[in-house]
Formats: structure tokens, C-alpha cells, sequence
């Protein structure tokens, strides 16, 4: 993935989802009768602007960050008196209310579309939360988790699937107090419960893994440590290594599996190894010289052998298929299960059970619009699903200058039957727009540290 890439679909990204919400407020705007002056997406100079019939000016400018619908309002400027009627202002506070609730809910009925989409084409699939591995001394090992375990709840809520597992792990960042487990052996009905106390589990950590920070890792499957292709040049038939040969040992070191074999070559790059292979049913010994490969920034070892696929026993793979019905009921699931997790997250960032350097900005979204256009379109809409719920929670926010900050004025003039005074208002948004801009440069500035 080029720059130019992760930037365009950034900008695809970011155009479809401003551009929904700001019809949003546009279109219950004009419902209610306001006159709408300009619907723009981006800020600062206008790069082509066009106008319809009924005045309304639709610009494109040039930071394209945001977005935002200029209504007629006595409190910018001078109005008619005959367009009196079309100005915000003189709205009841109940169409003022949804003028500007309708941007965020624009944004959530645009995410239940995307994952209706989603489960309709591909439905649900996920690897059965089998355990393949418990690191001593960790959480799960104090849990009593055991390799083979299938993990069937966690905290109360079923898991059918890793991601599953994730999910409800992201939940407890942070946290201190009970994590309860609930699992099954292979071939058993029975249950069994566990659980661990957690101390400020993962408080502080940037950028934080669950499974690894719970010490557990999944079951994958695995093959023989057969060569099934070597690179003509590779280092493994330059020793005389050849097809069908069977890895058994590595300097003396049983070998049981190709994972075990991969691990072995990529430890030990330019390092000699004594090999012990079976052709023929018949030990031959091989002098193999991996070599040296970059990746992540890491030296590794390679030796140019392909391998067997391993195959996932049935039953693994959970495959959920979803009828439209089911499927809009599961996006409507989802979008909900999204919104409070933003809103956790939120409040765990606020009281600082998740480290504030996790907050990421433009050029993070910007990465991950690109690779997740990379695998296929369907993954690409996920995101924007994800991104739009984040969206309408961020803007929901009682925060001055966003929507929620608006709706906050609105909801105590409900209350107080008259509206919040204008010097009041005026400074809550100075004060709404240092905290946005404080967390907009926050977040560039844990971007780029993350580069």
C-alpha cells in the first residue's frame, strides 16, 4: 500500500461519511422549513461550488477534514423580514433539536446499512475459541485455563468465536475486579466456571493486544515440516534439501510440526544448523545456513521451503449465515454494541484506564482505510460502518460546537423554558473548540510518534 493510496481512500472515507451526516442535518432542516445557505463538504477555501433552484449554494473546499450546513440565523447576520420564518432561530426548540440530531443519527442508520450489506453477503465467520496455548504465570494461567479449553462466555456473555473473546476483553481494559470464564473440554457437555481478579488490567499500555495480555493464544492447526516446494536458490536446496524431505530434528532438537520449523529458521538467521531430515524413510543429515530477510524492522531467517496447508478440523470454523430480516436485526445489534463500546472507551480514556496515546487521529485512519481497502470491499465497508458509528458518538458528545454541545443548550432550554443566554453559549464553544482542537493535535501528534 502506496501513501497515495491510504490518502484516496482516506478521502473516499472521510467524503462518505461527512457527506451523510451533513445531509442529515440538511435534510430534516428543510423539512422543518429552513432555508439552507450552503451545504459544504470540507472547510476553508471553496474549490467548485454549484447552486439549485431554491438557492442553496453545495460547495466542495479544500481541507477536507469535516464539514458543515450554513442555515439562515438572525444570530450570523441580518434576515428579511420576509425569510423570518425560514431562519433557525425562529424554529421551536423541538425542530432545533432534530435539525441537529439528525447528522449522528444519519451516521448510525448509515453504519446498520454496511453491516446489513456485510452479513447479507458473507454472514458471520470466526474461529472457534479453542485455547493452544497458556503462558505461565499470566491471567489465564491464575484463570485455570487449560490448551484445548473452548472458551464458551466470558463476564456472562456467550463467545462463540474469537472475536468474541476480543470483544469482551477490549471491554475490561483497564478494569480491576472479577474476570469470569466459562469452558468446555473436547467432546464434553459438561461446563466448568473460572475466574481471575484483575489489578488496572492493561491500564497504561499503548496500543493493547487482550489475547496476549491475557496470556492465551488460539489453537491453529498445524502440518508436518515437509518440503513441498524449494526455491531453486534458496538456501534449503542449495544444502541439498529436497521435495518431500521431513524435517525430524534441528540440532538435535526434535522437530513436531512446520510451525515449530518456521520458528527454528527464523531464529537463526546466517546461523548454521545441523538438519536432520527423512527421504526415503532414511536419516540424512544437512547443514543448512538460513538466510537474512527484514521484516517489521526485525532480522529473520528464511531458507525457501514451502510447506503443507493445514487443514481446520470441522466444527472450527463458525459460519453464521443471515436471511435480510436477520440481517438488518443483526446490524441494528451491532451498530448499538459499537456505540457503547465507543462510549466505554471514551469514558475509560477520561479516567485514564486506557493510555491517552491510544488516541489516533487523521493519519492513523488514513493507514487503515488503505489496508482495509486492500482486502476487498467488504472489509473496506466494515470500517466505514466502524468509522460512522464513531462518528455519530463523537459528535453526540456534550461538548460545545459539536452536535452534542448544541443539543445540551437545547435540552435545558426544554427544562428551563427559555434559552441558555448567549454569552454563556458564546463561551462554552470557545471553550468546546480549545478542547477539540487540543484533542485533534493530540491525536496527530500520537500519529506520528506511532510513524
Amino acid at each position: 500500500m502506496t501513501v497515495i493510496q491510504a490518502i484516496i481512500w482516506f478521502l473516499v472515507a472521510i467524503l462518505v461519511l461527512v457527506t451523510v451526516h451533513e445531509f442529515g442535518h440538511f435534510y430534516v432542516a428543510r423539512r422543518c422549513g429552513v432555508r439552507v445557505l450552503r451545504f459544504s463538504i470540507g472547510f476553508g477555501q471553496v474549490l467548485a461550488r454549484w447552486h439549485d433552484k431554491s438557492g442553496t449554494e453545495y460547495a466542495l473546499s479544500a481541507i477536507p477534514l469535516g464539514g458543515y450546513v450554513k442555515m439562515l440565523d438572525e444570530r450570523e447576520g441580518e434576515v428579511p423580514e420576509d425569510q423570518l420564518h425560514q431562519a433557525f432561530n425562529r424554529k421551536n426548540v423541538w425542530q432545533r433539536i432534530a435539525i441537529v440530531l439528525a447528522g449522528p443519527v444519519a451516521n448510525f442508520i448509515l453504519a446498520v446499512l454496511f453491516f446489513w450489506i456485510i452479513l447479507l453477503v458473507s454472514g458471520e465467520r470466526g474461529l472457534a475459541p479453542i485455547v493452544g496455548e497458556v503462558e505461565p504465570g499470566s491471567v489465564a494461567a491464575a484463570a485455570n485455563l487449560e490448551v484445548g479449553q473452548e472458551i464458551l462466555s466470558v463476564d456472562g456473555v456467550p463467545t462463540a468465536s474469537w472475536q468474541d473473546v476480543r470483544k469482551q476483553l477490549l471491554r475490561r481494559l483497564g478494569e480491576s475486579g472479577p474476570l469470569r470464564f466459562t469452558v468446555r473440554y473436547p467432546d464434553s457437555p459438561l461446563r466448568y466456571e473460572s475466574e481471575v481478579i484483575l489489578q488496572a488490567w492493561l491500564r497504561g499500555v499503548a496500543d493493547p493486544m487482550p489475547l496476549e495480555g491475557l496470556g492465551v493464544r488460539p489453537y491453529i492447526p498445524d502440518a508436518d515440516a515437509v518440503a513441498t516446494y524449494l526455491e531453486p536458490e534458496g538456501a534449503a536446496a542449495l544444502a541439498g534439501m529436497q521435495e518431500n524431505d521431513h524435517v525430524v530434528s534441528v540440532n538435535g532438537e526434535p522437530v513436531d510440526s512446520a510451525r515449530q520449523w518456521v520458528n527454528l529458521v527464523r531464529a537463526h538467521p546466517q546461523q548454521l544448523l545441523d538438519v536432520t531430515v527423512m527421504r526415503d524413510g532414511q536419516p540424512v543429515g544437512l547443514a543448512i545456513r538460513p538466510e537474512t530477510i527484514s521484516e517489521n524492522g526485525q532480522d529473520v531467517g528464511r531458507v525457501g521451503m514451502g510447506l503443507p496447508t493445514a487443514y481446520w478440523p470441522e466444527g472450527m470454523i463458525r459460519v453464521r449465515e443471515f436471511s435480510p430480516i436477520q440481517a438488518f436485526v443483526a446490524g441494528v445489534d451491532k451498530t448499538w454494541e459499537t456505540s457503547a463500546f465507543v462510549l466505554l472507551s471514551v469514558k475509560k480514556l477520561i479516567f485514564g484506564e486506557i493510555a491517552i496515546n491510544n488516541l489516533s487521529g487523521a493519519i492513523t485512519i488514513a493507514k487503515v482505510a488503505g489496508s482495509e481497502a486492500e482486502h476487498g470491499w467488504l472489509r473496506f465497508l466494515g470500517f466505514l460502518a466502524l468509522l460512522s458509528v464513531s462518528l455519530g458518538v463523537f459528535n453526540l458528545l456534550p461538548i460545545p460546537v459539536l452536535d452534542g454541545g448544541h443539543l445540551m443548550y437545547y435540552l435545558v432550554e426544554v427544562i428551563r423554558g427559555k434559552p441558555v443566554s448567549e454569552h454563556i453559549q458564546v463561551v462554552g464553544y470557545q471553550v468546546g473548540l480549545i478542547m477539540v482542537v487540543g484533542l485533534t493535535v493530540l491525536a496527530l501528534y500520537n500519529d506520528v510518534l506511532k510513524l
